[in-house]
């Protein structure tokens, strides 16, 4: 009868074939990430000068020269030259070969022509928003509360910014793509000509914000007529101030 075998046995040594893998030593260096690619240089500089155009860092009849754009982004003039072809035909700056571009004022038209499809989309809008979800008006609550904020702290364009987006939430609750569309590409205007007033008038930010709280009010009541008409009454002051800005 065969002896029983061991109940422990050395296990078999590596084999020259068979190495062992490395182990991981603390003194090995970690994996380094690749850096983030940034986005096209194009791109930075086009953000860069709409921004300021937006933010009146740039003010109407401002001229900027590519030399000073390419450095301030840290880019070759090529970029730049692409870049303000954009902003051209957006409308927000005017070229002028050989001299730079020239940011144009707001006129008188545009501030009419902006505040008659605001006031024909807004209206419209504020009805069908009623009856109101609680998901809206918890939204609409919340930035009210920002720009609350930004008012106490002066950001004129953080308000502006909120400002647009509260408007903006009633008009997508109506559920028209085609207007939600329409009305977002009035954003740029409405952001220049919001901080323009607000520059020209610090005191616009409290008042604002109070008849957006009206706003708020009628839809929380489920009062379409009441929201329709708070919505016209603010617009119609608005233009009011508007005006001023374009006669400067």
């Amino acid at each position: 009868m065969p002896p029983a075998a061991a109940s422990a046995s050395p296990s078999p040594a590596p084999s020259a074939a068979q190495p062992l893998a490395p182990q991981p030593s603390a003194a090995q260096p970690s994996a380094v990430r690749p850096p983030a690619k940034q986005p096209p240089a194009a791109d930075r500089v086009y953000r860069h000068v709409k921004q300021g155009v937006l933010d009146r860092t740039f003010a109407g009849g401002s001229l900027l020269t590519e030399g000073e754009i390419a450095e301030a982004v840290g880019v070759s003039r090529t970029p730049v030259r692409e870049a303000l072809l954009r902003l051209e035909t957006e409308g927000l700056i005017k070229l002028y070969p050989k001299k730079g571009a020239l940011v144009l004022p707001v006129s008188a038209q545009e501030i009419a022509d902006v505040v008659e499809t605001r006031r024909l989309v807004e209206e419209h809008t504020a009805r069908r928003a009623v009856p109101a979800s609680p998901a809206l008006l918890e939204r609409l609550a919340d930035l009210l509360a920002r720009q609350a904020g930004h008012a106490r702290a002066g950001n004129l364009a953080a308000f502006a910014e909120d400002d647009r987006a509260f408007h903006a939430e009633i008009v997508r609750s109506a559920g028209n793509e085609i207007l939600s569309r329409l009305y977002d590409q009035l954003r740029d205007r409405q952001l220049r000509m919001g901080v323009a007033v607000m520059h020209m008038h610090p005191d616009r930010m409290v008042r604002n914000l109070a008849e957006h709280t009206e706003i708020h009010a009628a839809l929380s009541a489920g009062d379409a007529e009441r929201a329709a008409a708070a919505v016209r009454a603010h617009l119609s002051r608005a233009e009011q101030l508007l005006q001023g800005v374009a006669a400067r």
